[in-house]
């Protein structure tokens, strides 16, 4: 009789703790307040979002991209894009020096050439009067070599104008460009020098002192939308 007793006392037991159990298992959460809702979104926005890095050069891409194209169509409009107003006069000058020693070659190119057929043919008057005064000697003399030799350098300094102008033409997209990818990075002129000693083993060993110079990496800089 005490043991059948023992036993229902204990199976009631396990009962009891098992049902208390299941019931432990089924409770739902309780809903979040409205405060801790704004906690929990308040720490997400604290934390990276893994495509904010993506956008961030995609947006910077895209300024350099706009440096690249508004110097490409407009010299000058790039750095003025990049807010580096002191060099559009330079890239005026560059471009404006090479056009205009263009034009001064192409006009007495112009000139010699027509002097060279006054020559040619032999023309007096007013055909002679035309011809420009340098080169008027040549022509009473009938020196048509001379002429020649004239009006070859003439072109040959055109071509070079010519070339010195979409050199210095690349040039204004090479600078914006460069320009708008070091807006990015916080440049400093902080140097440190220091003495380190120096020891290099082997069956003669050295030893010495060493320069070196720590030149600071630089730091990038938040992106400014422009």
């Amino acid at each position: 009789m005490r043991q059948a007793f023992f036993i229902f006392f204990f199976t009631g037991i396990l009962f009891t703790l098992r049902l208390r159990a299941q019931q432990k298992d089924t409770v739902l959460p309780k809903p979040l307040s409205d405060s801790a809702l704004e906690k929990e979104d308040t720490v997400y926005r604290g934390k990276k979002s893994p495509t904010s890095t993506d956008s961030l050069q995609e947006a910077q891409r895209k300024r350099y991209h706009k440096a690249t194209l508004y110097s490409a169509i407009l010299p000058g409009a790039g750095q003025v894009y990049n807010k580096k107003y002191w060099k559009v006069p330079i890239v005026y000058a560059a471009l404006g020096i090479p056009a205009y020693f263009y034009f001064y070659n192409k006009e007495w190119y112009n000139k010699c050439q027509y002097a060279l057929v006054v020559t040619i043919n032999g023309s007096t008057g007013d055909s002679l009067k035309a011809v420009a005064p340098p080169l008027q000697p040549f022509v009473a003399t009938n020196d048509q070599n001379g002429i020649i030799t004239y009006r070859d350098s003439f072109r040959k300094n055109e071509d070079y104008s010519v070339l010195f102008f979409l050199l210095f033409y690349a040039l204004n997209i090479v600078d914006a460009t460069v320009d708008a990818h070091l807006k990015d990075f916080n440049v400093s002129s902080d140097l440190s020098f220091q003495l380190k000693p120096m020891f290099i083993p082997g069956i003669n060993p050295v030893a010495g002192v060493t320069v070196a110079f720590d030149i600071h990496k630089p730091k990038p800089r938040g992106l400014s939308m422009n």
